[in-house]
């Protein structure tokens, strides 16, 4: 059964590794986002693994996430990632723990976008030491809400396929 489990978490990082290069690769910036922003497809992973295998393996993903991050784009973005992964991983963890059933895919990935875009400002605001990025925080919080949403629809969507590829 161990053996089974690092099978799937490499299977799942493999995952998330495929669609944070596609994502920064292909997808353009959409037109409405604010600059840089990301849909967040390889939190859909992360969110699968907090409900169905556990905390401690979603908190692994998220850390080995920074290190392929690190290795791609360099210690900035490795920096960004993992500030904005594990407090989005924590407050989808805790969510989940408090609410149990009764939380919503939507809800907890909001929560989680919000997180990650505040931990990545958390972050920024550190590296760049300038009080005019607070004006950046309010683009920053609706498009979380707002990608939020659209990952916990597309993990509630993908659900079944996942259920049976990797049972």
């Amino acid at each position: 059964m161990k053996t089974k489990k690092i099978a799937l978490i490499g299977l799942l990082l493999a995952i998330i590794a495929v669609l944070s290069a596609i994502e920064h690769i292909l997808l353009p910036p959409l037109p409405f986002l604010p600059p840089n922003m990301k849909l967040g497809l390889s939190n859909i992973i992360v969110m699968y693994c907090v409900f169905f295998i556990g905390s401690a393996q979603a908190v692994t993903l998220n850390i080995a996430k920074s290190a392929f991050v690190l290795l791609m784009r360099g210690p900035i973005a490795a920096t960004l990632s993992f500030c904005g992964g594990i407090l989005s991983v924590c407050i989808i963890i805790l969510l989940i723990k408090i609410f149990k059933e009764r939380v919503s895919y939507i809800s907890v990935s909001v929560a989680g976008a919000i997180a990650h875009n505040t931990g990545q400002f958390a972050a920024v605001s550190v590296i760049i030491n300038s009080p005019y990025i607070i004006y950046y925080l309010p683009a920053l919080l609706i498009s979380g809400v707002i990608l939020g949403t659209v990952t916990g629809l597309l993990l509630r969507i993908i659900m079944p396929a996942f259920n049976h590829i990797l049972k």
